[in-house]
């Protein structure tokens, strides 16, 4: 490790993720930024993540091992130990442009009033139009609690922020084993202004393994959940936007899901959505000819669904 406090902490959370690993440590040694000390916090993994990662001879890297407590616990661990006055994160599995840390640095440095950095970002190993590069919007000048409500703004390898002010929100919720990063940037974002970096920087890798985003269903009850949470602790964004628009950022965004589930039939997960959308009272007298059958049990709600299919021309 470096003598002195580096100006970024980059906190890897690692599990079982040995085929990937030496990529995103490349990913960090190639910046042009140079500043940094990568945490690579091992949560547990069962294979050789931490060896590997122990042999890239750089003083700037730093493993340490813990019991499994999940990416937020690990995040959280990658925190307590940090010394740089700027965190970024970065999963074992995704990369940066070598330019992330310099540009995003260059961006954030200058603004006190700001409390994080995002940029766009792509998808890799995905078709269609999920594998595009995207640049997000400034949302700066929009309504914060509208764009919070509306969803996760930016993946969290795609954000620079500030150590002090992660600390001063208790960093991550463990409670939380999807949707952690957006219960955070809930809690962060309120505090300044957010600055856009309009280029694509960050890539987020798809592939074969366990990836967490793959429950569908976990993920939209933890997204729902920390919706939930926001408003609890922000009472005046009901008031701002209206019963009305809150319904259609939370619950509205719990039917979205619950349809993209269906249609994919993965229709446990849309079933079990489905049921919380209607205990709210949500939805047009169409969306209740969909929902409604989600009260039946499986096996007749799979038969009503084959008989359809063949009647549909």
């Amino acid at each position: 490790m470096t003598a002195t406090a580096p100006a970024i902490t980059i906190i890897m959370p690692c599990y079982n993720s040995a085929q990937t690993i030496l990529g995103s440590i490349a990913s960090v040694c190639a910046q042009t930024f140079t500043d940094w000390e990568l945490l690579i916090i091992d949560d547990g993994s069962r294979d050789d993540s931490a060896t590997i990662a122990r042999k890239i001879e750089d003083p700037r890297i730093q493993v340490l091992v813990q019991s499994n407590q999940g990416s937020a616990g690990a995040r959280n661990t990658g925190l307590a130990a940090a010394r740089g006055s700027y965190i970024a994160f970065l999963d074992a599995d995704d990369t940066w442009d070598p330019e992330f840390l310099h540009k995003m640095h260059a961006t954030l440095a200058p603004r006190p009033d700001a409390v994080l950095a995002y940029c766009g970002w792509q998808n890799i190993g995905v078709t269609g139009g999920r594998g595009q590069p995207f640049v997000p919007p400034d949302y700066d000048p929009m309504d914060r609690f509208e764009v919070l409500l509306g969803g996760c703004r930016w993946p969290i390898h795609a954000v620079l922020s500030r150590r002090e002010d992660l600390l001063r929100t208790q960093g991550f919720d463990v409670s939380f084993k999807t949707s952690e990063d957006y219960d955070l940037w809930m809690r962060v974002a309120p505090q300044g202004r957010l600055v856009l970096v309009p280029e694509v920087l960050a890539f987020y890798q798809h592939h074969g393994g366990a990836q967490i985003t793959k429950n569908r269903l976990r993920v939209a009850l933890n997204h729902h959940r920390a919706q939930q949470k926001f408003l609890e602790q922000n009472p005046q964004a009901t008031r701002l936007l209206g019963r009305a628009k809150i319904r259609k950022l939370v619950t509205g965004e719990l039917l979205r899901r619950a349809y993209a589930c269906y249609w994919d039939r993965d229709l446990p997960a849309a079933r079990a959505l489905f049921r919380k959308v209607m205990r709210a009272g949500y939805g047009t007298v169409r969306d209740w000819t969909y929902m409604l059958p989600a009260l039946l049990p499986l096996n007749l709600h799979v038969r009503l669904l084959k008989l359809r299919d063949t009647r549909t021309p």
